[in-house]
This record gives C-alpha cells, sequence and structure tokens, in this order.
C-alpha cells in the first residue's frame, strides 16, 4: 500500500498546469540554471561598473553629447543592442540629473536597456 501512495504522490507533482513553482522534480536543474544565469549577470554588471566608475566624468560628457567612446564601450559590455542605442542616449540625457551624482543608478540603468 505504501508504493502506489508514494508512486500517487510524485506523479501529482508532474502536473502541467500553469503555477508559480514549476515542476518541483526538475528544482536542483532549474536552481543550477539560475546560479549560472546569475554569475554571468553579475560578471556583465561588474564589467559595467568598472566602466562607468573609472570613467565617470567620461562617461557624462558622452551622454550629454549624444554619444562617445566611453558611453559606446559601457554600452558594449551591457550588451544594449545597436538599433536601441539612439533612444536609450536620449533616456540618458532625460535623466541626467539622477546620474550627475549616482554613477550605481547610470549602471542600473545601462543593465536594464541591455536586458
Amino acid at each position: 500500500m505504501r508504493w502506489p501512495m508514494i508512486a500517487l504522490i510524485l506523479t501529482s507533482a508532474c502536473s502541467q498546469d500553469a503555477n508559480h513553482l514549476g515542476n518541483p522534480l526538475m528544482l536542483p536543474v532549474s536552481g543550477i540554471g539560475a546560479i549560472i544565469g546569475n554569475a554571468a549577470y553579475e560578471k556583465r554588471r561588474g564589467a559595467v561598473e568598472l566602466i562607468v566608475k573609472s570613467n565617470y566624468e567620461q562617461i557624462k560628457t558622452d551622454i550629454r553629447a549624444g554619444g562617445g567612446p566611453v558611453l559606446t564601450k559601457a554600452m558594449d559590455a551591457a550588451r544594449i543592442p545597436q538599433s536601441d542605442r539612439p533612444a536609450r542616449t536620449i533616456q540618458l540625457q532625460s535623466d541626467m540629473g539622477l546620474y550627475n551624482t549616482t554613477p550605481g543608478a547610470l549602471v542600473t540603468a545601462l543593465m536594464v536597456y541591455g536586458g
């Protein structure tokens, strides 16, 4: 009687219905995927942060000018698509008051634009 009950419990966890957890039997696999994804994101964010903070005054000048080598380098590191860059530069210019004193906000914006 015990084995049929265990089998029922395990297979009931494999529902195809949408839920916020997904398939519980796949949690170890999805957990590993999340760790790898987070590590890749943190590495990319670190590269963007290094560019922004090392060249903070120049990147602000590039944003005001509508582009420049440091802004291009930061956008490359953040993986912002070329086709999105003109619109993103305009967005950065409109939020320049925020970025004047907060390099972390600029890093976050670039990472959001990069997806």
